[in-house]
């Protein structure tokens, strides 16, 4: 099923664009469940709160899909993930 290219029509985290199976079930286990949540989201402190057993952080691409989506559901248009890459270098939003 293809992604929905207007947020509202979003009724589950996989009908944003580039939320997968594996991105929406991080999601989820982190107390983001629906759409309405993604545009409420704090990307950062969501990204920093994802991480392995062991502390580890994730790839910061995981916070690149996060800005994507939540730019998606407050309005922004449906951009692939790595649209997202050089603000989050730009900005230094997490350190390399």
């Amino acid at each position: 099923m293809p992604k929905t290219t207007d947020a509202s029509q979003a009724r589950v985290l996989t009908d944003i664009p580039n939320i997968g199976k594996s991105i929406a079930a991080d999601l989820r286990g982190l107390g983001v469940h629906t759409p309405a949540d993604v545009a409420a989201m704090d990307p950062i402190a969501t990204y920093e709160a994802l991480r392995t057993p062991m502390g580890a952080r994730h790839d910061p691409c995981v916070l690149d899909t996060f800005l994507a989506a939540k730019d998606f559901m407050n309005g922004g248009p449906a951009l692939p993930w790595w649209h997202f890459t050089p603000l989050r270098k730009a900005q230094k939003l997490i350190p390399e």
